[in-house]
């Protein structure tokens, strides 16, 4: 019999949910490659839940449980390791993949500098380092000199350098500590003339800007409260937090700044103007850039905020300041974006605009010197231009070619400014650049394993299911494209959050183009490829629509010859993670691999852990029954088709992933393997000390895309060769 209990007062222990039963997954597959799997058993919990209605199982709830503090978990997921891994280690090409990503990795990676005093800071990574230390010079053209190795804070390399700032003066450098991917960050402070730790550590550290005040004693940032034992990596995040840390004090003594008791679901950032004289906290509700904007005078007294921007109803991105002049780049009254210019001393008057909207995206500006860089998205590519405090052209800003810049950090009165640039098939090249002069140079350009030029990347535009034009990037090897024959092919998409697919270079890629090999990257509906409107035709009750451009993304793809009746595979992150999961129930058909990383897969329960409660801007919420159903329909977890020849999958997640919790993988995963989906395999991978991504050590990252491509190389038949 089942259990039918109310979805709010459901326990979330296995015990508690009702009795345990075998699970038809502890079976052989048919006679096939997969017939020798064995997946682990997985007991399934007789639970179904009523909502709006509608009876809803959950028979792998107990999957939810911490990794580190459930033994079922723990040795579920153990046990899948090692069925994932023997399969793993008889792919013919993983070796020979994971050994050329690594010397496509090996080269000379910088960030763009950071100035403060006449010195300047950035990280360089010689190639394989697991993660990249942090330099300094005395002046543009001095001696390079190590400050911060981040080697040094963990045996196994997976405690990673995260954010980072030096103090206006020079002398000290704030910086982020991140273990073993979590999101969660421990502050600290170096002290540069002696190298030594001085002795802060803040703790509890989230979502949060590095604000030095303007004479180097002290800092702003933000944080929660520290959660319940057991709950750090699981819990939800509320009531965000502004404090002043004084240098040489304790956490406790630490002044709190700003907070709304009475808004526990906002978020809180806090800046100070370049010129020290302000202090500004954006607050969000959610994913969405929409905020509000308090700002508070810094003159030597306590705080006093006042609201510069009322309501949560439009994005703010602050670009730079003059005395009580404050410019910004908004979506009021512009879906694509407008430079407009506040008054600190009269937060009453309404907006200035100083450079009005127009066709292409307003990603973001920089005031440097006296001059402000706007950087535009042109269907997907940068483009950079000059405008005067007043929005007078002031001329172009050089771009190397089709790709994507990003830095222009700078101040008033300081016409020097720095910023990256790359592609597909370019890594990141840095460039000095004053706005004074115009002049550019290089400031540092990695030495390649590869010939950029041995490769051709092409923007075409397909028509998705209702007609709209969905771009999408092609990138191949030149030989295979004048041959233009089908050749296997890695799909990549997101579509969500306002988050734009812009080029970008990826060692891990390249080694799938030398194979000959394709890329293909769409820029779904959801993203900020085209500004507001894009990114609202992709989420909440729209959401439909990105899973319909990927799925016509991948049918263009076959009926345009760039890939075969069985050479697709299809790859997604986080969100994008969600995406795979989708299109595969939607169109299991279409494709032979799937590769959903990091993915939110139960859509029902993602705002009761950590960060999942932000995403209700972009999914909706299953609180509310219009979005619950919109919800249920293309949640992965809730739509497996049983029956279906499905893709082979190799599902990946990590133990430490606190912001999409692996729960989400560890019940799709089972869900998947419960069902019977023809005999291509359905794998989970679980990585140990690892997060989300951000901060993995470089040789996981080979690790863990040598297993992913290898398996899509299988399924799709690309032929792994030795390209030297």
């Amino acid at each position: 019999m089942r259990a039918v209990v109310p979805f709010a007062l459901l326990a979330l222990t296995a015990a508690a949910a009702g009795p345990v039963h075998a699970d038809p997954a502890a079976r052989i597959e048919p006679a096939s490659e997969a017939a020798s799997l064995h997946y682990p058993s997985a007991p399934r919990l007789d639970l179904v839940e009523e909502r709006f209605g509608v009876d809803v199982p959950d028979p792998y709830r107990w999957l939810e449980n911490d990794v580190r503090a459930d033994p079922a978990v723990r040795d579920w997921v153990t046990a899948e390791n090692a069925v994932t891994e023997a399969y793993l280690a008889g792919l013919p090409g993983r070796d020979l993949l994971r050994r050329r990503m690594e010397r496509l990795y090996d080269y000379g990676r910088y960030s763009t500098p950071r100035k403060a005093n006449g010195r300047y800071f950035y990280t360089f990574n010689t190639g394989l380092q697991k993660q990249a230390p942090l330099y300094m010079r005395e002046g543009l053209n001095g001696p390079q000199r190590e400050i911060l190795d981040p080697a040094r804070l963990s045996v196994d390399g997976a405690t990673a350098l995260a954010e980072w700032e030096p103090s206006p003066d020079g002398r000290f450098l704030l910086y982020a500590v991140q273990d073993a991917g979590s999101d969660w960050r421990t502050l600290r402070v170096l002290d540069i003339a002696t190298g030594r730790d001085a002795g802060d550590s803040i703790s509890w550290v989230k979502y949060s800007e590095l604000a030095w005040d303007s004479s180097s004693q002290g800092f702003y940032y933000s944080r929660f409260d520290a959660p319940e034992k057991g709950g750090a990596f699981q819990s939800s995040n509320r009531d965000h937090k502004v404090y002043y840390h004084r240098l040489g004090t304790v956490q406790a003594d630490d002044q709190l700044i700003f907070e709304t008791p009475r808004h526990p679901d906002w978020n809180h950032s806090a800046k100070v103007t370049a010129d020290g004289r302000w202090l500004l906290v954006t607050s969000t509700r959610g994913t969405d850039a929409d905020a509000t904007l308090s700002v508070a005078a810094l003159d030597g007294q306590p705080p006093r905020f006042r609201a510069l921007v009322k309501g949560m109803d439009h994005g703010w991105k602050l670009v730079g300041s003059q005395g009580s002049l404050l410019w910004f780049v908004t979506d009021k009254d512009a879906p694509r974006g407008r430079l407009v210019r506040l008054d600190a001393e009269h937060p009453d008057a309404r907006p200035r605009e100083i450079v009005p909207q127009r066709e292409e995206v307003l990603a973001g500006g920089s005031l440097v010197g006296d001059r402000i860089i706007v950087a535009y998205l042109d269907n997907a590519r940068t483009i950079a231009e000059l405008v005067t405090l007043e929005g007078r052209p002031a001329g172009e800003v050089p771009m190397p070619g089709l790709g994507t810049s990003a830095g222009f950090r700078g101040k008033a009165g300081d016409p020097e400014t720095f910023f990256s640039f790359s592609g597909f098939t370019r890594p990141s090249t840095i460039y000095r650049y004053d706005t004074t002069t115009g002049a550019q140079s290089i400031f540092a350009q990695p030495d390649l394993a590869f010939s950029p030029t041995d490769f051709v990347t092409d923007q075409i535009f397909y028509p998705s299911k209702d007609g709209t034009r969905i771009p999408m990037y092609i990138i191949r090897r030149m030989d295979a494209m004048r041959r233009a024959e089908p050749a296997p092919t890695l799909l990549y998409g997101y579509g969500g959050f306002n988050i734009s697919l812009t080029p970008g270079f990826s060692p891990t890629r390249l080694a799938w183009l030398e194979q000959g090999g394709t890329i293909a990257i769409a820029n779904l509906r959801g993203g900020g490829e085209y500004g507001k409107a894009w990114h609202d035709a992709g989420k909440g009750q729209n959401k439909q629509n990105v899973f319909d451009d990927f799925i016509a993304a991948a049918e263009y793809l076959k009926a345009n010859g760039y890939t075969g009746e069985d050479q697709l595979a299809i790859e997604g992150r986080s969100n994008g993670g969600l995406l795979v999961g989708a299109v595969v129930n939607q169109r299991p058909d279409l494709f032979s691999a799937a590769l959903p990383a990091v993915g939110v897969m139960d859509m029902l329960r993602f705002d009761r852990f950590t960060a999942g409660r932000y995403w209700v801007d972009d999914y909706g919420s299953p609180e509310k029954e219009a979005d619950f159903r919109a919800l249920l329909a293309y949640s992965p977890y809730h739509n497996i088709a049983e029956g279906r020849d499905y893709p082979a999958i190799l599902v990946t997640t990590a133990d430490t992933d606190d912001r999409v919790v692996p729960a989400h993988s560890f019940k799709y995963a089972a869900a998947l393997q419960a069902h019977a989906l023809g005999d291509r395999p359905r794998l989970i991978r679980v990585e140990t000390r690892a997060g989300h991504g951000g901060g993995k050590p470089t040789d996981k990252l080979i690790e863990e895309y040598a297993d992913m491509y290898a398996f899509a190389a299988k399924w799709t038949g690309l032929d792994i060769h030795d390209p030297d």
